[in-house]
């Protein structure tokens, strides 16, 4: 009886313990499944998805045609001083004579993109404005991922150049393949310095053009102006097809006279 008495203890000491061990392991995968709903409830942080971002301006500028060449400079000269912070020109595209217009492609830091506009819309007003945003996210993961990949295998052919045991053959073909994953790791990370430019600056267009009003008096007024070159060259065409038709017609008043002759003559016969 006794030593049923102990087995009986043991049994129950045992069930107790692998209670407790359940309950524990219960209670870590609770707290497993809640720490990702935690962190899901967080805002995204400077790596996150905000952050990656690649924001692009177009904005149309109406302003009047004599004020277009001055605003348009005006602008360049703030974007390359800074005055509004960090800013680089990529393009001035103008246009004179009759229909003036001007457009400057920029990219500067986002603290720069209202004031721009707003000193390029002086004395002129918005058109119209459109923004879009592309999302690199995946692609900046994807160049990271290459980056990493690339720099561990550019350490592990290091290693391997350093073997003494190495032949002649075997250390030409680890330099090639040294070299072309430094080549490649160099190209990764010039997208991914290309990627963190367009993230952390934006592109901004700016057209500047005159109002609708200003454009259809400028072009009536051009084809009053153009009226005397138009008419003269279709004078001039209409002279240039005679030539050339005079001739031919000739050649076929000649033919229909000799076939008529010969109609009658055999008529006559």
């Amino acid at each position: 009886m006794a030593m049923q008495s102990r087995m009986v203890a043991l049994l129950a000491i045992a069930l107790a313990i692998g209670v407790v061990g359940c309950s524990k392991q219960h209670e870590s995968a609770g707290d497993a499944l809640e720490l990702p709903l935690a962190n899901l409830s967080k805002p995204p942080g400077k790596n996150g998805m905000a952050a990656m971002l690649a924001y692009e301006h177009t904005v149309e500028i109406l302003l009047a045609e004599d004020k277009i060449a001055a605003r348009t400079a005006e602008v360049q000269q703030a974007c390359n001083g800074g005055k509004f912070g960090a800013c680089v020109v990529l393009g001035v595209e103008t246009q004179g004579g009759e229909f003036p217009s001007a457009e400057l492609k920029l990219r500067a830091v986002p603290a720069a993109i209202e004031p721009l506009i707003k000193a390029a819309g002086t004395e002129g007003e918005v058109g119209s404005r459109r923004t879009t945003a592309e999302d690199l996210a995946v692609v900046v993961a994807d160049n990271n991922m290459l980056q990493q990949r690339l720099r561990k295998e550019h350490e592990r052919l290091s290693e391997f150049q350093q073997r003494r045991d190495l032949r002649v053959a075997d250390m030409i073909s680890l330099s090639k393949q040294l070299a072309e994953t430094e080549a490649t790791l160099e190209v990764a990370e010039r997208e991914a310095a290309q990627h963190r430019r367009r993230i952390d600056t934006q592109l901004l267009t700016i057209r500047l053009h005159p109002p609708g009003g200003q454009t259809g008096r400028s072009e009536i007024g051009q084809a009053f102006r153009d009226f005397g070159g138009i008419f003269t060259s279709a004078i001039a065409w209409m002279i240039r097809a005679a030539a050339v038709l005079l001739p031919l017609a000739m050649v076929l008043l000649a033919a229909v006279l000799v076939i008529r002759r010969v109609r009658r003559s055999r008529k006559e016969s």
